[in-house]
C-alpha cells in the first residue's frame, strides 16, 4: 500500500492526471413580463467541483450584457477589419428599450452573501468558503433580465415575426478545466458551458407556446401540441411550463403566440417537435421537413453513434440557424432546400457541439468543421444529389481562403480573428476538410471508424483536438501528430507538382516537388496507353504507416518520402511513350491549393473513371 501511495504521488508530482469535468444543477424559475419584455427569477445551482484544486473564486456569464451601446461586442464590432454581416442592427443604436441586459442580485453560498464583481458579460465571483476538490456548493441568486432586439442569435421581434428567441439568457456557470477558468468576455462569437442537469420553470402570458430544451414536464397542464388540452391551465393570466433537460451544457427556448407545433416520430423513439409561424407561404416546406428530419437523425446516427435524448426541437426563431441543447433556432422563411440545409447542419450539432462539447471558442474548427463535413454528405445523400465529389464546395473556400492573404492558424481563439471572413472560412470549410482530407490520409473506412470511436469516448464529454487525433491513431495504426500541427497550428498549405518526366528504354523516371510546407502522402495515378493503370502510393516518413489500398487497382507502394526533402523521385518499368497520363491526387480529397502542375500530359483535367472506386 506504501509503495501504491508513493506512485500515486510520483504521478501527482509530474502533473499526470485522468479526465476530469465539473458538474452542476440548475434550478430556474422565471416570471416573464411581455409587457416590457422583461423578467425576474430565482436561481439554485448545485455546483461540484471534481477538479484536483481548491477554487476560491467562480465566475458567471451574462450574455445579455453585450446586448447594449459602448459594450465590449459593440465595440469589438466596429473596430473589425471587416463587416460581421451576422449582425443586423448596430449595436450603438439600441435605446433604453431595445437594449439587453441581465443582473444578479443577492448572491449566496451555502446561505452566505458573497462579494461580486460585475465586468459586463463575466460576474466574478469571491468564496465565502473555498471549495475544495470532490467537494459540493450551493449557490442561490435571484436576477433580472430586459430581452434585447434581436441582433444576433437571441433576443425579441425577429425578422420573420417570432417574439422572443431566448438563447442564453440566465447567469450560467463559466467552464473550469484544467486549463483554468473560460471566462472570456462574450463579443458575439462562440459559447462553452458545465455538463449538469436543468430543472426550468417558465411563467408567461397564456396565449404563448413555448418550445425549448429538454422534456416538458406538464403537458396535461398546457396542450399547445404537446397534449390534446384545449386551454393550458392559467392563474392571473399567465401559465408555468415546467422543463427538465438531463445531461446538457445549455437551455434554451422560444415563444411565440402563433406558433404552430407539429410532432413527428423520429427514429429509435425520438419524438421530433416542429414550431413554425402559421404563415401559408411556409407551411407546404415545414410539413415536407419533418420526415426528412427523421432521415437526417438516422443519417447521423448510422454514421457517429446513436442521439442520446428521446426529443428534439426545430424551432423557427434566431437569424440564421444555431444549435442548442436538444433543440436549434432556424429561419424559417426559405425555400426547401435552404430549410433542409439549415435543418442538417444544426441537428448534426447535437453529435458534434451538444454531445461532443468541444470548447468553440479554442476550438471552432471541430464542432463547426466537423458538422459541415458530416450534415454535407448527409444533405448529398438523403436529397440524391449524387454528386462526384460532394465536398467541392467546401474544398474551394478554403482553397480561396489559403490564397486570400487573411488566413490565420486554425488554432487561434475565435474572438481573435482579425477577419470576419477567415473565421467563417476557418471554422467551418478548412474544419471539414480536415475530415474529408484525413479520409485520404488514413482511408474513409478508417474515418467513419474514428468517428464512432470518438462520439462513443466522448460523449457528453469535453474533448480537445489531441483526443481526436489518438483516436485516429488507434484505428488506423498511423501517426497524425504532424497533420494536427501543420493543418491546425500553422498557415502552411499543401502544393505538390511533378517537376519532371524523363524517360529511357523501359525506364520512366518521375521526380516530384513539394512546393508548399505541409507534407503529405501521395496518390498518383498512372494511365497507361493499353488502358492499363497503377497508383503510385508514396506515404511520408512521419506517418510511420501505410493505408490500405482503396481502388480496385494495382497499389504500388513506394519507399517513405522523408519531409524534410522538398524532392522525391521514383521510376516506372515502362518506356515514357508507353504513358498516357500521370496525374496527383486522382481522388482530389488532398488540399493542393495549386492543381494545375499535378499533371503530365495534362489533357485530364480531373480522372473520373468510376470503376476504380471500391
Amino acid at each position: 500500500m506504501k509503495n501504491l501511495t508513493f506512485f500515486f504521488l510520483i504521478l501527482s508530482f509530474f502533473g499526470i492526471s485522468q479526465y476530469w469535468q465539473q458538474e452542476i444543477d440548475y434550478k430556474i424559475e422565471i416570471d416573464f413580463d411581455n409587457t416590457n419584455n422583461q423578467y425576474r427569477g430565482v436561481q439554485k445551482i448545485n455546483y461540484t467541483n471534481n477538479s484536483p484544486e481548491t477554487l476560491n473564486k467562480v465566475f458567471f456569464h451574462l450574455y445579455f450584457n453585450a446586448f447594449k451601446p459602448g459594450s465590449e461586442m459593440a465595440i469589438r464590432q466596429n473596430n473589425s477589419a471587416d463587416k460581421n454581416t451576422r449582425f443586423k442592427i448596430d449595436l450603438d443604436s439600441l435605446g433604453p428599450k431595445q437594449e439587453g441586459f441581465l443582473k444578479v442580485y443577492n448572491l449566496s453560498q451555502n446561505g452566505k452573501l458573497l462579494n461580486v464583481v460585475d465586468s459586463e458579460t463575466i460576474l466574478e465571483v469571491e468564496l465565502d468558503t473555498p471549495l475544495s476538490p470532490n467537494e459540493t456548493t450551493e449557490f442561490s441568486m435571484t436576477f433580472a433580465g430586459q430581452v434585447p432586439d434581436l441582433v444576433r442569435r437571441a433576443g425579441k421581434n425577429s425578422k420573420e415575426g417570432i417574439e422572443y428567441s431566448m438563447a442564453q439568457w440566465y447567469p450560467k456557470m463559466c467552464e473550469y478545466d484544467s486549463e483554468g477558468w473560460n471566462a472570456d468576455p462574450y463579443t458575439g462569437r462562440e459559447f462553452h458551458g458545465v455538463w449538469g442537469n436543468f430543472d426550468v420553470k417558465i411563467r408567461i402570458d397564456k396565449e404563448y407556446v413555448v418550445a425549448a430544451s429538454g422534456y416538458l414536464q406538464n403537458a396535461d397542464d398546457i396542450g399547445k401540441g404537446y397534449s390534446n388540452r384545449k386551454n393550458p391551465k392559467s392563474k392571473k393570466g399567465k401559465v408555468e411550463w415546467h422543463f427538465i433537460a438531463p445531461r446538457v451544457h445549455d437551455f434554451t427556448w422560444s415563444a411565440d403566440k402563433n406558433y404552430v407545433h407539429d410532432t413527428y416520430p423520429g427514429p429509435n423513439e425520438v419524438t421530433l417537435h416542429f414550431f413554425y409561424k402559421k404563415d401559408p407561404d411556409i407551411i407546404e416546406n415545414w410539413k415536407k421537413l419533418q420526415p426528412y428530419t427523421a432521415k437526417m437523425m438516422e443519417y447521423f446516427n448510422a454514421k457517429i453513434g446513436v442521439y442520446p435524448y428521446k426529443q428534439y426541437t426545430v424551432a423557427q426563431g434566431g437569424d440564421g440557424g444555431m444549435e442548442y441543447a436538444m433543440m436549434t433556432l432556424i429561419t424559417g422563411g426559405r425555400a426547401f432546400d435552404g430549410l433542409f440545409g439549415v435543418t442538417c447542419h444544426e441537428l448534426a450539432h447535437s453529435w458534434f457541439q451538444h454531445v461532443l462539447a468541444t470548447n468553440e471558442t479554442k476550438h471552432e474548427w471541430m464542432d463547426e468543421g466537423f458538422t459541415t463535413f458530416i450534415s454535407t454528405l448527409a444533405e448529398d445523400e438523403i436529397l440524391e444529389k449524387k454528386k462526384d465529389f460532394p465536398m467541392e464546395g467546401r474544398y474551394s473556400s478554403y482553397y480561396n481562403l489559403a490564397l486570400s492573404g487573411k488566413e490565420m492558424p486554425q488554432s487561434t481563439n475565435a474572438n481573435r480573428y482579425e477577419y470576419n471572413y477567415a473565421y467563417e472560412r476557418t471554422a467551418y470549410n478548412k474544419g471539414a476538410v480536415f475530415l474529408s482530407q484525413l479520409g485520404y490520409i488514413i482511408g474513409r473506412e478508417n474515418l467513419f471508424k474514428t468517428l464512432q470511436e470518438y462520439y462513443n469516448e466522448w460523449k457528453f464529454k469535453h474533448p480537445r483536438p489531441n483526443d481526436f487525433r489518438r483516436i485516429a491513431e488507434r484505428v488506423s495504426g498511423i501517426q497524425l501528430q504532424w497533420y494536427l500541427t501543420d493543418w491546425t497550428q500553422t498557415t502552411n498549405v499543401i502544393d505538390y507538382r511533378i517537376e519532371k518526366v524523363s524517360g529511357a528504354s523501359g525506364n520512366t523516371e518521375i521526380v516530384l516537388n513539394r512546393k508548399g510546407l505541409m507534407p503529405m502522402p501521395l496518390e498518383i495515378l498512372v494511365k497507361y496507353n493499353d488502358g492499363q493503370y497503377d497508383i503510385i502510393y508514396i506515404p511520408i516518413s512521419l506517418m510511420r504507416g501505410e493505408k490500405n489500398n482503396p481502388y480496385n487497382i494495382n497499389w504500388k507502394v513506394k519507399p517513405d518520402w522523408f519531409w524534410a526533402n522538398p524532392f522525391y523521385s521514383f521510376h516506372l518499368e515502362k518506356n515514357i511513350n508507353e504513358i498516357e497520363a500521370i496525374v496527383i491526387d486522382p481522388s482530389n480529397l488532398m488540399a493542393d491549393i495549386d492543381k494545375t502542375n499535378n499533371y503530365y500530359l495534362p489533357k485530364i483535367k480531373r480522372f473520373e473513371d468510376k470503376e476504380l472506386e471500391k
